[in-house]
């Protein structure tokens, strides 16, 4: 389909999208939408959010927090098709319409739509980057990062209106270019997990056996590592490495100290911290010695994927830790190079979720991460060992660098197509569905953001502030 726009356009009078086209109206969010706020419904499923993908129903197999199950007369019911947003993450696109009849948590708010309102559609303009921007200025709270959408602000907030056909034309269009999309990134995902596969059995033999063919070996007294050269030694962390577990969030200014940047759970990716989104929190100046991250030093997640480790280095902001991070220093006995394809090891095969608590959420604690045991090599042959798992790990790298790098651009051409479309940019009330143009909520659901989840686990206790 060749893209065109609306013959007239005229002026909108807001300053994100200027002109709209000729039959769209610009109404207030409560010409739209009513407050529904309505409790006491335990027999419903429980729904969250996905950044990406918007409200969906909980797997309740994979359940991290139990405890919702004890509080289910506290959340709200959302209607299918009611938009429901997490108030303190809808600056980040924390909201959906709900597929089903459901529950979400206190934490967020419900709305339903009136006739002349698709939620589908409203849904895609509430995620676009233009629209997040103007969330965050009708947000409030007392701490920036902890800002809130309420109802009473979201009510005013400007919205586009197309005519309600062209509003259904526009989500049709949208879902069929989202599944093409979403089958492209699943097709890059195959790939990495392929690749990933790979590469964690070579650093999986370095790790046990060494690289050195001829040594002998001996037991390793542990199931899951098997035989090891008999030179090495086999250490738990406690005594290779000091480890410390990040201080509760605290918002507010107690004490003398100062508010600092803090790492969460969700910063600590794979091999690689991820400081694009790093907010601050109050340490007082007898705990900044402990809780700052140096070079050199491991993160390791203490919730959410448990185990997930990176390493610190000299060019990253200075930056403490929250209490779903443990801080890992190694002694001179390790390297923590060496230490890190460990980590990535056993938490890719699956060993920490062996031993984790939970009582409630999936908890790493220090007292069970201290324990694991760890290979010992002469140092010496822990840097050789470390350079040979670099270069043989490199092309694959490479290929999955590569791999997500597409499905970066996927998603960004994802974000112009539908910001187009939401805007009228482009005329979309002749289009029609191809025969190739499918759509199915499996092909959709590979549109979520692995790494992004679902915003449950930090916020659901906000809510009964």
């Amino acid at each position: 389909m060749t893209k065109v726009g609306y013959s007239s356009y005229r002026a909108s009078g807001l300053p994100w999208v200027p002109q709209v086209p000729e039959g769209w109206q610009v109404l207030r969010n409560a010409r739209l939408f009513g407050h529904r706020v309505e409790t006491g419904f335990p027999n419903l499923p429980i729904l969250e959010v996905s950044l990406r993908t918007g409200v969906r129903v909980r797997d309740m197999e994979n359940l991290k927090r139990k405890q919702v199950m004890n509080h289910k007369e506290k959340y709200k019911r959302a209607v299918k098709r009611d938009i429901a947003y997490n108030m303190m993450r809808m600056w980040q696109g924390a909201v959906g319409p709900a597929p089903i009849d459901g529950l979400v948590s206190p934490a967020y708010v419900v709305v339903k739509p009136y006739a002349e309102a698709n939620s589908a559609y409203f849904s895609y303009l509430f995620r676009t980057a233009m629209y997040k921007r103007e969330v965050n200025k009708f947000s409030r709270g007392i701490v920036a990062d902890r800002n809130r959408l309420y109802w009473e602000s979201f009510k005013q907030m400007p919205s586009l209106v197309p005519p309600r056909p062209e509003q259904d034309q526009i989500v049709a269009y949208l879902r069929v270019q989202d599944a093409h999309i979403a089958r492209f990134i699943k097709a890059k995902r195959d790939l990495i997990a392929l690749l990933t596969e790979q590469k964690l059995r070579l650093i999986d033999h370095a790790v046990t056996r060494g690289i050195n063919a001829s040594v002998k070996f001996k037991p390793s007294g542990i199931e899951w590592v098997g035989e090891v050269p008999e030179h090495w030694e086999v250490q738990r962390l406690k005594n290779i490495a000091h480890v410390v577990l990040g201080k509760m969030l605290t918002t507010e200014a107690k004490g003398e100290g100062e508010f600092r940047p803090y790492l969460r759970s969700t910063n600590v990716q794979w091999l690689k911290p991820d400081v694009r989104d790093v907010k601050e929190m109050w340490i007082t100046r007898s705990e900044m010695q402990q809780l700052r991250v140096r070079k050199g030093d491991l993160l390791v997640s203490e919730g959410g994927e448990v185990g997930r480790a990176c390493q610190w280095h000299d060019e990253l902001p200075e930056c403490y830790i929250q209490n779903s991070v443990h801080r890992v220093a190694t002694k001179p006995v390790m390297r923590p190079d060496f230490l890190l394809h460990q980590l990535f090891v056993y938490g890719n095969c699956g060993q920490f979720n062996a031993i984790v608590n939970r009582v409630s959420i999936a908890h790493l604690t220090r007292e069970k991460l201290v324990t694991v045991p760890f290979t010992v090599p002469p140092i010496k042959e822990q840097q050789a060992i470390c350079r040979w798992i670099a270069d043989e790990c490199q092309p694959l790298d490479e290929a999955i660098a590569r791999a997500h790098d597409e499905i970066t651009l996927i998603r960004e051409y994802r974000d112009r197509l539908i910001a187009d479309a939401i805007t009228g940019q482009v005329d979309l009330r002749g289009w029609r569905p191809g025969p190739d143009d499918d759509v199915s909520d499996d092909d959709l659901a590979a549109l979520g953001d692995d790494e992004a989840g679902s915003t449950e686990d930090e916020d659901d206790t906000d809510g009964n502030e």
